[in-house]
């Protein structure tokens, strides 16, 4: 396998979780997105990933985009261990859990997003960084309550195991705590986080730990 990431790219963070998870080797292909103007908004990745954002994963032959649907298919290919639960309800629990962050998060915080704030709309790095937080928190109080209504939710989102949850939420913790976000505020978030953080799985992914760390 070869997975194409960028060291900081929450998304990015999410799949090397799930790859450490599973015990799958894999070859990192660093993409900078800040240097030279960003390597992935040049034609030779631009024709990996039409997109021009990491991660971009490919194996067998075939090149997934995407994190949530690479999750999927580590999980259709690779079943053990496993990342969501037996039960169809709840593996719709983790899947929405997964999405508060990949769809109502993330998105607003993303580099793209950030640079056509800046560049574009005038916004300064005081409030760019106050929009950060503000997404941030919206989307951390709903987890937070998803997770305290619901006994199912135990040392990690969904019982005594990680699943796709965590490994979206741990990385949004980090982007979160970049900008300053209080997770005193959000106590079951927190609690998770820092089980996650003892993992040996989550403690390789870490951005800290990548080859193009900086």
């Amino acid at each position: 396998m070869k997975l194409y990431t960028y060291f900081r790219s929450s998304a990015a963070y999410r799949v090397r979780i799930a790859l450490n998870l599973k015990g799958l080797p894999y070859e990192a292909l660093p993409v900078h997105l800040l240097k030279d103007g960003g390597a992935h908004l040049k034609d030779d990745y631009r024709a990996v990933n039409p997109s021009a954002l990491v991660p971009t994963l490919q194996d067998e032959g075939g090149t997934l985009t995407q994190s949530m649907a690479i999750l999927e298919y580590l999980e259709e290919t690779h079943p053990a261990p496993p990342l969501l639960p037996s039960a169809p309800l709840e593996r719709a629990r983790v899947r929405a859990l997964a999405q508060v962050v990949a769809c109502d998060i993330h998105p607003l915080n993303n580099l793209r997003v950030l640079r056509y704030l800046v560049r574009t709309l005038g916004i300064g790095d005081e409030a760019k960084n106050n929009w950060c937080r503000h997404w941030i928190c919206e989307g951390f109080g709903a987890f937070e309550v998803l997770l305290a209504r619901d006994p199912v939710a135990g040392r990690f989102c969904h019982g005594d195991a990680p699943t796709f949850a965590d490994c979206f939420l741990v990385p949004q913790v980090y982007n979160a705590q970049r900008y300053d976000v209080k997770l005193d505020l959000y106590p079951h978030i927190a609690r998770i986080h820092d089980a996650c953080a003892a993992l040996p799985a989550f403690i390789a992914a870490h951005p800290a730990q990548q080859p193009d760390a900086q």
